[in-house]
């Protein structure tokens, strides 16, 4: 009897350790996504002093957002070296990825064929070491963007109105002094900083596969960016950077085929849920202002969320993007089974060709909660490919 009361007592402890580590957590991540959407009102609020100063369109305001959300993760815990090559590398591959969108909607095969190369680089440099992993993911980001700024699925004679190059360099600029300032203030004055990254981390060993796993990635990643492209076009239309978003974010830093197969299945359910919150909120009719700002509060609860499950994430990115096409005027209620198809076929296509195309099988841990405890320490907003 008292071994029995022992075990209920310290099995209590143990369940009261658990829950106050998540309510730290859940705390934690509610502060990182305050400095994210700190970072991303203030350069927005820039864009529009911009747009009304200089004349421009509502494309600077969705492409200033959509560069300050997902640059704030890869920043969190970078040097001042990584945040000046920030500011010299972002804005350069901004201009061109404006480029590649006139491209594609000029020439839509040669134009798919630039991004697909473009996109699939950064993931096959990766086996240069650290320093070329962080330059790649900062590549990929304007790229990224450029799926969610409605300027490449718009016609030719529509694309003069749009932000050229040199604007979109600037709104680049933009966004990396945002998240510099805020992050550096939160460092400073705020309760929590980020655990540093280590100053030489230590070499990986090198892999026996042939290809490289860098390689296999890069040309899956290929393989379903391509994909979606054709799909996309065939299928839906104007719509087709729903099915290569999608395609990306399943396939980009997949560790195994199980894992791109449970981003799709996240994506899918989370995109559903977001369609059923998205009805709802057209049906009540919020337009104007009130659905900029319930935006935003959207993107800050699904932040907030992120690192708990993906789902939430493109829960909450399914919401503000119906909410961003209402704003265009567009119907959003009536575009949400399309999106809901293209999300579908591209993580389809993504699953595929991760599971029938050079697969790369995850190598084993040491422990089996090896996997666990890399969750429990891994810092809100890492990740990039969990930015679309």
């Amino acid at each position: 009897m008292a071994k029995s009361y022992a075990d209920a007592y310290y099995s209590g402890e143990h369940y009261g350790r658990i829950l106050t580590q998540v309510m730290v957590k859940l705390i934690r991540n509610a502060y990182e996504a305050a400095l994210t959407m700190t970072a991303v009102l203030l350069c927005w609020a820039l864009a529009l002093c911009l747009e009304a100063v200089a004349g421009l369109h509502t494309d600077v305001l969705v492409l200033a957002v959509a560069l300050t959300l997902t640059l704030a993760g890869t920043q969190r815990t970078a040097d001042t070296r990584r945040r000046l090559t920030a500011l010299a590398l972002l804005p350069a591959t901004a201009a061109v990825s404006i480029l590649v969108g006139r491209l594609i909607a000029v020439h839509y095969v040669v134009g798919a064929a630039v991004f697909t190369a473009g996109i699939s680089a950064p993931v096959w440099i990766r086996r240069y070491g650290h320093a070329a992993t962080k330059a790649g993911t900062l590549m990929t980001l304007p790229f990224i963007a450029l799926l969610v700024v409605p300027g490449p699925a718009l016609p030719p004679k529509a694309q003069s109105g749009l932000v050229s190059w040199t604007w979109a360099a600037v709104i680049a600029v933009l966004a990396v002094c945002c998240v510099w300032l805020v992050q550096g203030l939160g460092d400073r004055y705020g309760p929590w900083r980020p655990d540093p990254e280590p100053p030489n981390p230590v070499p990986r060993r090198p892999s026996r596969l042939r290809p490289r796993p860098s390689t296999r990635m890069a040309l899956q990643l290929a393989v379903a960016i391509a994909a979606a492209f054709v799909a996309g076009r065939l299928l839906f239309d104007e719509h087709w950077p729903w099915a290569v978003l999608t395609a990306y974010v399943a396939a980009s830093g997949n560790r195994d085929r199980t894992d791109v197969v449970r981003k799709g299945i996240q994506r899918l359910g989370g995109a559903c849920a977001g369609t059923l919150l998205a009805a709802g909120v057209a049906t009540a009719g919020v337009a104007g202002p009130t659905s900029v700002a319930l935006m935003f509060t959207v993107l800050a609860i699904a932040l907030w969320l992120r690192p708990i499950n993906y789902a939430y994430w493109a829960a909450g990115m399914t919401t503000a993007l119906a909410l961003l096409l209402g704003w265009f005027g567009q119907d959003a209620t009536s575009l949400l089974p399309t999106r809901l198809a293209a999300i579908a076929v591209g993580a389809a296509l993504t699953v595929a060709s991760a599971w029938w195309l050079l697969p790369v099988r995850r190598r084993r841990t040491a422990t089996p909660d090896a996997g666990t405890a890399r969750r429990l320490v891994r810092p809100s907003g890492s990740g990039v490919a969990q930015d679309a």
